[in-house]
Parts: C-alpha cells; sequence; structure tokens
C-alpha cells in the first residue's frame, strides 16, 4: 500500500472557503453562500471607493453586499430548458464500459453549451428498447393516419 502524505490530504478549511474565490463581472449571476445560497446580479464591482461586491436579486429587490476577496461568491448557472442529441455518432470506450454521446443543453437565458451524456451498457440496451418501442408505435400511428 502506498504511504500518504500530508499533500495526499485536503486541508481542513471554513465552510465558505473550501474552492478558490470566484471574482464575478459586472452582471453576472453569483451565488452567495453567507446569504443561504441566494442568487444575485453583480451591480458594483470592489474598487478603490467599495470594498465588497454589491449585489440584488435578478428580478429587483433589496442589494446586499459580499466580500471583496470573492470568498463566498460561486457561479451560479442558468437553468437548463432542454438538451439534444448532437448529429454525431456515439463514442463507446471500452476500458471504461460506457458509452457517450454528444449532446447540447440549452439554457434559460438563449445560451448553448455542449457535453456528453454518458451511458452504461445496461443503459443502452434499455434505451435501444424503448427507443425501437417509440418508433414501432409512430410506425403503427402513420399507417392508422392513412
Amino acid at each position: 500500500m502506498a504511504e500518504q502524505t500530508a499533500k495526499q490530504h485536503p486541508k481542513q478549511r471554513d465552510a465558505f472557503t473550501v474552492s478558490a474565490p470566484f471574482h464575478p463581472r459586472l452582471g453576472d449571476l453569483a451565488l452567495d453562500l453567507t446569504k443561504g445560497g441566494r442568487v444575485g446580479v453583480v451591480v458594483a464591482l470592489p474598487d478603490s471607493n467599495t470594498a465588497s461586491y454589491h449585489l440584488r436579486p435578478p428580478g429587483g429587490g433589496e442589494d446586499w453586499t459580499a466580500p471583496k476577496d470573492g470568498t463566498t461568491l460561486r457561479p451560479a448557472s442558468v437553468p437548463v430548458t432542454h438538451v439534444q442529441p448532437l448529429k454525431r455518432d456515439f463514442i463507446y470506450d471500452h476500458r471504461a464500459q460506457q458509452a457517450a454521446l454528444p449532446v447540447q443543453i440549452h439554457h434559460e437565458d438563449g445560451g448553448t453549451s455542449e457535453s456528453l451524456l454518458v451511458l452504461t451498457p445496461g443503459q443502452v440496451e434499455l434505451y435501444h428498447i424503448q427507443l425501437e418501442q417509440l418508433i414501432k408505435s409512430r410506425e403503427q400511428a402513420k399507417e392508422r393516419q392513412r
């Protein structure tokens, strides 16, 4: 068994400083850990005159401040509306025994990002059966319409 050194163990830190500080830009959405995960729009940045970030609820409301070091702030993700497969082939990794389908993620703000839908062999088999049934149902519905 390999010897473990102090470098391998994460340093115990305050709950608000577990990861690197987030330094949002003006207009960014930020999640504030000291406010119970409340999300706000950054309306003012710290500078020589301001000792903190100023945030406001996205729909308007009372502003609040967060420390200028960014240790209590985290990026706030924009909600996903839907995910679509991209017109690319599945990739199968024999060593990991999983398949990956490239997908495009659509966000509420109109933005998109690409990712992978990772499936186990069992999930691939299950979705194969379900998609076969779906195709068969679609064909039967077409026949009834004729």
